[in-house]
């Protein structure tokens, strides 16, 4: 008999308890210098190292750790530090350059960022510039010695493969992908001989562009660059790893010179098993098997994984396969244990990080010991799988059979966009380049205290409401005295723009320690789709409501959109994820025509999660966007003509999106452009978008307050290829995050160059033309 492997592709960087968040905060704020920073992120980063081995994990990786990004690192390490950061003089990146490339300073705007795949985790977009590539530092090498000398663990390093950093990079045109790539060469050639020189046995090179759509061309170019990179380190093992789909060139792949090729075996819709059935894979490489998933939070069905190990058996030699996550473990929380307020039959249905791992250990023993060695746990297991799936709140009242008749529904609103648009013109009487903000307003120490008392019980509804409402009221007035045209309620009331609206919905369950990394320092705390999704009751009208009563502006109702609810939260696996959108869009619906009823005229239903949901194979993509895009108009479309619907995006590559961003039928729609430093004006230039778009004017993730030229320029630049009347202005996102100093000055700014631009178009109108 073989004996399976235990492997993990990475682990939570966060702590059980948001130590690194704290960390790098703390170290932000000045509280702590960098010695102490430094100290405290190691004993962090070891002590990750430490319980992968007291698990039992056979093999375990080293460079999953990051100071903020795992592409950040990489472009640093490669010397692609942007020439507007003046403080860079070549060699090792200090923490200053390498934080102002993240988030930006007074002086110098911060890189883009995007989301990375199909998740909700945000890298930092890396700027190519071939002329600086140079290797500053080997951070692989460096993170499997620590491992080695501090802990005695022979790890295994993980860095970003070549195809897929120039993939995700720009600068460059992307039929010069494969001249790019062998411009790295050198670097990673480097990289892998002083792995290969310290004895390193594998290392694992993340590849998970190659289960996008990719060229022959391009799958070409991977064949000759991993050739290129055995021959370099021919005594260094390459585990090359993909995730989050099936691989689109099996054959290919498999065939590549490297020692093994980690598959996604939960997230490939079966298409990677049959291919390994139809085509084979080769004795000499080792297969690592992605079997339990590393996405989502649910417990896995052990008897299904057994099954699954069994047919790969029938293929692999089993001393050749490793059994992993089917992706890094960076998108769960740490561990279920720290969950108290669950209730047993929920809790009993969860598996985070260390739970997944005890899963691959479980599985493993069960293979190497004998199945019957670990029958008592298959069958606990077997019997929690069938209490989850008969649960009552997974089988409640008509929402399932209400799905099934809005599918055949058809859905839009009464008037085209141009007639309603007029219609809402002289209903607002806004000026032209019409300002507004996304939403949110900075959650001060004050705000997140109040809420911490009521959830305590130390204050009453009563006396949280009348907390609320001053807020309310304070940033209406602030709001006024700024001069923006449309205002909101700020969304004191709401700890995050999805957990608040599951607390509103039947189906839903909360963690306490479900923290997860979005970007740099935030973490988000998914809320869970335990059930069938219920409305109850109106969910943001009294907040809306309160805040119009407080002046004669206009005042925007504002949701989250089902797909983004759906997209970033921890959704059931026993439906399809189809059915549970349509079951939000339906209870969305309800409060949509709430908000309406109660004379809130303009709504934002944001869904800045749509595009992230975008499957990476593009013979998958039409129907995700089918059901996607008819799940917002179920929520949208049932408003007068006069009632105005806004939606707002952020960060994803919408160039190649804008058709189905128009499909929404959003009267007006606010998208990112600043990180991306305007690039997305022009795509204007080369197609027309006739309705209300606001493109983001400043970057709110960084705590520098934009100039009011600089705005200036982002405005009239857009204004070039987009009609004044559709134009209005807006920040990137919502001003949660911010400091209020920072917050007010900004927006002060942004209304001043909304202000300059429209005396300009009054006094040169041919100016703009």
């Amino acid at each position: 008999m073989g004996i399976l492997k235990s492997s993990s592709l990475g682990y939570p960087r966060i702590g059980e308890d948001r130590e690194w968040k704290r960390t790098l905060e703390a170290y932000w704020s000045g509280k702590i210098d960098e010695a102490e920073f430094t100290a405290q992120l190691k004993a962090i980063r070891l002590g990750n190292l430490q319980k992968q081995k007291k698990r039992g994990i056979d093999i375990i990786p080293a460079n999953d750790f990051t100071l903020y990004d795992q592409m950040l690192d990489m472009s640093v390490m490669f010397g692609l530090v942007p020439e507007r950061y003046s403080a860079y003089e070549g060699g090792c990146v200090p923490l200053s350059v390498y934080y102002s490339m993240a988030r930006g300073n007074n002086d110098e705007v911060a890189s883009e960022m995007t989301k990375w795949f199909n998740t909700n985790y945000h890298y930092i977009v890396p700027e190519l510039n071939l002329s600086q590539l140079t290797l500053t530092e080997n951070k692989p090498l460096a993170a499997y010695r620590e491992a080695k000398e501090r802990l005695g663990i022979e790890t295994k390093p993980v860095l970003i493969g070549p195809y897929t950093f120039i993939s995700l990079s720009k600068g460059f045109n992307k039929k010069d992908i494969p001249g790019i790539i062998l411009s790295l060469l050198p670097l990673y050639t480097q990289i892998l001989q002083e792995l290969e020189q310290e004895g390193v046995k594998w290392v694992q090179m993340d590849e998970p562009s190659l289960v996008s759509s990719i060229s022959k061309d391009d799958m070409q170019t991977v064949t000759y660059l991993y050739e290129k990179l055995n021959e370099a380190a021919p005594n260094l093992n390459i585990m090359l790893q993909t995730y989050f789909d099936a691989v689109e060139h099996y054959q290919e792949v498999i065939e590549l010179q490297v020692q093994g090729i980690g598959l996604d075996f939960v997230h490939d819709k079966g298409r990677n098993l049959s291919n390994l059935e139809a085509f084979g894979f080769p004795k000499d490489k080792v297969l690592a098997a992605g079997v339990i998933d590393g996405k989502n939070i649910w417990l896995s069905d052990l008897s299904k994984k057994i099954q699954l190990i069994e047919t790969l058996k029938k293929k692999v030699a089993e001393d050749q396969i490793w059994l992993q996550p089917s992706c890094s473990l960076l998108h769960v929380p740490v561990t279920v244990r720290n969950e108290t307020a669950l209730s047993k039959e929920v809790k009993e249905a969860l598996a985070f990080a260390d739970e997944k791992l005890e899963e691959i250990i479980l599985l493993v023993k069960g293979n190497n010991q004998g199945f019957e060695a670990i029958a008592e746990k298959v069958d606990a297991n077997k019997f929690t799988v069938q209490t989850l799936a008969s649960s009552n709140a997974r089988n409640h009242g008509n929402v399932q059979s209400n799905v099934e008749k809005v599918k055949t529904r058809n859905v839009g609103r009464q008037l085209p966009f141009k007639e309603r648009y007029q219609k809402q013109q002289e209903f607002f009487k806004l000026p032209f380049l019409p300002s507004t903000t996304i939403g949110s307003f900075p959650q001060t120490f004050e705000v997140k205290q109040a809420r911490g008392k009521f959830k305590r019980g130390e204050w009453t509804a009563s006396q949280y409401e009348t907390f609320v409402n001053e807020e309310i009221s304070r940033w209406i007035y602030i709001q006024e005295e700024i001069g923006l045209d449309v205002l909101v309620h700020g969304e004191f009331e709401r700890t995050d723009m999805v957990e608040y609206f599951g607390h509103k919905l039947g189906g839903f369950v909360f963690l306490e320690k479900g923290w997860v990394q979005s970007y740099g320092s935030r973490c988000v705390k998914p809320p869970v789709i335990y059930g069938d999704i219920d409305f109850i009751e109106p969910m943001t009208v009294r907040e809306s409501v309160y805040a119009q009563s407080l002046t004669n502006k206009t005042v925007k109702g504002m949701l989250t959109g089902p797909v983004t609810i759906l997209n970033w939260s921890f959704v059931r696996d026993d439906i399809s994820r189809e059915n549970v959108c349509y079951q939000l869009a339906l209870a969305l619906e309800k409060e949509v025509i709430a908000l309406e009823s109660a004379g809130i005229k303009m709504i934002q239903v944001d869904e800045p999660a749509l595009r992230e949901g975008l499957p990476l194979k593009k013979t998958d993509r039409d129907e995700y966007l089918n059901w996607a895009v008819n799940s917002f108009l179920i929520s949208t479309s049932s408003v007068e003509d006069t009632t105005q619907i806004h939606t707002h995006m952020c960060y994803c590559d919408f160039n190649s999106f804008m058709d189905v961003i128009s499909s929404l039928d959003a009267d007006v729609i606010s998208i990112e452009t600043s990180r991306s430093h305007g690039e997305l004006a022009s795509a204007f230039e080369e197609r027309t978008y006739e309705k209300g778009i606001g493109l983001g004017v400043y970057d709110i993730h960084s705590p520098r307050v934009p100039a009011v030229d600089e705005m200036v320029d982002m405005i009239e630049r857009g204004i070039k290829v987009l009609d004044k009347d559709q134009f209005w202005i807006n920040p990137d996102c919502g001003l949660k995050t911010r400091g209020i100093p920072e917050t007010v000055a900004s927006l002060k700014n942004m209304v001043e160059a909304a202000k300059i631009v429209r005396e300009n178009l009054l006094a040169k109108p041919k100016a703009y033309d």
